[in-house]
């Protein structure tokens, strides 16, 4: 069965951002929601849990456990301790709280990249420095003459793996190299990979902390599962990292119990799902690509391994596509412009749904263009 067989009358019966923030005769392909079917091993834990009355505080190791299993499983690392872990609230408070852990003063990142490392950050009141991705991917002299560069007593890197929004995945060689210029330059290196369970089998995801023992790593089952409500996440850190032991008590009371529980099931039991979706996003990521060279060729589309986001070159249709996609095409994309420098003139297009809400979205973005 394909999660992504959900009709739009069905979907437009939900609440979340996704389904809210736009007019009813908006098309919404922005956030990084899935137009999908739950899981049935997680949908079943979610109901034995609220039928037990087990709806209360958090506690146990399972979450990281199943964590543990999946990168045994998946992908082959067996660098997850179960004692070098925490729960947390979700990746990007996580992220705040390492920020905190390791006294982090600047931060830099590598845009265009997810909005919220803009975000959060300036909340924190801390600067932020570009390392520019070349050409999509991490470019280790960019990386460097930052490091190198800053003024800070201890910098910090958010690396993004895979990246959101190009969907690239690192190799283990450009990994290396950031861990190796980290140590030479003193930067400790906080990774995102929330997206890590969706890489096509013709990638393959190299855990960071499987190349950098200072390393900290934000990970869970939120992205691959569509349970971006529910929220729990897993803090991991490296053999050499001994920080998460400075982590404050309180930070354990944001994680959701009946979130842990539905994390965890999807991590045991949800990976024949998980496939499934994978294999609509590769037709997906090729009726997209078919699409836009059939009817909007001036756009560039390179479609992407990792994520189930489309980053779209629209330079040739102006500075802000989003904009013109929607106020002309009623069809809502998330504007690159949001994801720092790189990003003027790029929309990015969420590509986990149906065929059909996918060709009807081209067809929208093309009525925009051509008037």
């Amino acid at each position: 069965m394909n999660p992504f067989d959900v009709r739009l009358e069905r979907l437009r019966r939900r609440t979340s951002v996704k389904w809210r923030q736009y007019p009813e005769d908006v098309l919404p392909v922005w956030v990084a929601e899935m137009d999908a079917e739950p899981a049935e091993p997680v949908a079943r834990a979610i109901i034995d849990a609220v039928q037990l009355g087990d709806t209360g505080y958090p506690c146990g190791t399972g979450y990281a456990e199943a964590l543990a299993g999946f990168a045994s499983s998946r992908w082959r690392w067996d660098g997850i301790a179960v004692d070098r872990t925490a729960v947390v609230a979700d990746v990007m408070l996580g992220i705040v709280e390492m920020i905190k852990v390791v006294g982090g003063d600047l931060v830099i990142v590598s845009p265009p990249v997810y909005p919220p490392f803009y975000m959060f950050v300036r909340s924190m009141g801390l600067p932020i420095v570009e390392a520019p991705l070349n050409d999509g991917r991490l470019d280790p002299d960019v990386l460097e003459r930052t490091f190198r560069h800053v003024r800070a007593a201890r910098p910090v890197y958010l690396l993004c793996s895979p990246h959101n929004p190009t969907g690239t995945v690192h190799t283990a060689e450009e990994l290396a190299a950031v861990a190796d210029l980290a140590g030479k330059y003193g930067v400790r290196v906080i990774a995102d990979e929330i997206h890590a369970p969706i890489v096509s089998r013709s990638a393959t995801f190299v855990p960071y902390l499987s190349l950098d023992p200072r390393g900290l790593s934000l990970m869970s089952a939120s992205k691959g599962w569509n349970l971006a409500g529910l929220k729990a996440a897993i803090a991991v850190a490296g053999a050499d990292a001994d920080d998460l032991d400075r982590l404050p008590v309180e930070v354990s009371h944001g994680p959701s119990h009946i979130a842990s529980i539905a994390h965890t099931a999807a991590l045991k039991e949800g990976g024949d799902w998980l496939d499934a979706v994978l294999e609509g996003l590769e037709e997906n990521r090729a009726l997209l690509a078919g699409l836009l060279a059939e009817h909007l060729p001036e756009i560039g589309y390179r479609p992407a391994p990792a994520t189930y986001l489309a980053w779209l070159d629209c330079r040739s249709i102006g500075a802000d596509p989003a904009a013109l996609f929607l106020e002309r095409g009623r069809v809502a994309l998330t504007s690159g412009t949001d994801f720092g420098s790189g990003g003027a003139g790029f929309a990015r297009l969420n590509i986990a749904t149906s065929p059909e809400i996918l060709t009807e979205a081209v067809r929208r973005m093309t009525a925009a263009v051509r008037g």
